[in-house]
């Protein structure tokens, strides 16, 4: 008995030290830390015409079954169609009922003859702010009740052709226009109103016969082109002229005579000098409102009894002699029995010029209606 606890004991410990072992945790190596990943580029933007936003979702069911489902009819107002902000690449199939139409602020880039088909009784087209680059030659032509076409802010780079012969506002401005085609006016004669300015229009481009045809034209818009010359062919039926931004230096002797009912020219912004300016090119009979600012010229130009507004400021003006520039100087007499012989001159800016207060008593005894002078 005794030899087999001697022999029991050392298998005793061995167990021990085993369960030990088996207790205690194994040392492990550390691992080393991950490489960070890499940020990953985002995908490029996509290029046009996919960066365009999508059109608008249609809106609820109208109450006309010939409504383009992109537009809206309004109940009130059957013959109006508002297809305007809307995302629109094209424009609708346009019901025969429509005489109002509202385009404006879209992505359309063509007109396309199959729009139009049906819409013979339209009266007025807003397609300004798209990105319309041509015309088809006969969808405008067919529109014979048409008055009113507005296209500004597009691509265009010649004037459309082939116009609807009851056109009265033509406004086109803010293109890239560069070329007015021969003989585009020729069955115009309804047109009162052209608006051609921010375009690219330059002088090789008008002659006798460019507004051949516009015998009512009432406002004619050449503002902010690249005109270097007053413009030729101008139809004697002018009212407004617009010629402000351009960089006209001189005027022709005479060049107003032939435009019997004009009372309103804007010169504002040309290189306009003394040299370049006829003593009397502006001393026109029926003339209400010159303005001439920001130019260059050093004197005041004789005017007509009747002008009411004159804009000279900005230029370089030193002094100013009423007795040269009043049109007659009127007795106290007159100026009581007769006032409608007096000097019609009721407002005068002359700021931004080399002249200092005061106003030349000579100024105030001719002119005696004036109401505001600024210097």
């Amino acid at each position: 008995m005794k030899t087999f606890l001697i022999l029991l004991f050392p298998l005793i410990l061995l167990l021990f030290s085993e369960v030990d072992g088996q207790r205690r945790p194994k040392p492990t190596k550390a691992k080393p830390p991950k490489p960070p990943k890499k940020p990953t580029r985002p995908p490029p933007e996509p290029v046009e015409p996919t960066d365009l936003p999508p059109p608008l979702p249609p809106g609820p069911p109208s109450v006309f079954p010939d409504c383009p489902r992109e537009c809206f009819c309004p109940p009130d107002f059957p013959s109006a169609i508002y297809c305007d902000s809307r995302n629109l690449r094209k424009v609708p199939i346009i019901p025969a009922r429509t005489r109002y139409l509202y385009l404006q602020n879209n992505f359309i880039d063509d007109l396309q003859e199959e729009s139009f088909r049906n819409a013979t009784e339209l009266r007025w087209i807003n397609l300004d702010n798209n990105r319309i680059r041509r015309v088809e030659k006969n969808i405008l032509e067919k529109m014979d009740n048409l008055t009113f076409l507005y296209m500004e802010r597009n691509q265009l780079k010649e004037l459309p052709a082939f116009l609807p012969a009851h056109l009265e506002q033509l406004r086109l401005s803010r293109n890239q226009i560069s070329k007015i085609p021969a003989g585009v006016f020729n069955k115009l004669e309804h047109l009162l109103l052209l608006d051609l300015h921010h375009n690219k229009l330059s002088d090789g481009i008008f002659n006798k016969n460019t507004f051949k045809g516009l015998k009512n034209l009432m406002q004619l818009n050449l503002a902010h082109n690249i005109l270097r010359k007053m413009p030729s062919g101008v139809p004697s039926s002018i009212h407004q002229l617009f010629l402000d931004r351009n960089n006209i230096e001189e005027i022709p002797d005479d060049y107003f005579k032939d435009f019997p009912h004009l009372a309103f020219i804007r010169l504002n912004y040309n290189q306009l000098s003394d040299k370049g300016t006829p003593k009397n090119v502006f001393n026109v009979s029926n003339l209400l409102v010159l303005q001439l600012s920001h130019n260059r010229l050093a004197s005041v130009p004789p005017i007509s009894a009747t002008l009411e507004h004159l804009y000279l400021n900005d230029n370089v003006i030193e002094k100013v002699n009423g007795t040269e520039i009043c049109p007659y100087m009127v007795s106290f007499e007159v100026f009581s029995s007769e006032p409608e012989k007096i000097p019609r001159l009721r407002y005068l800016r002359l700021d931004g010029n080399q002249l200092k207060p005061p106003i030349p008593l000579d100024i105030m005894l001719c002119f005696r209606l004036l109401q505001s002078v600024i210097i």
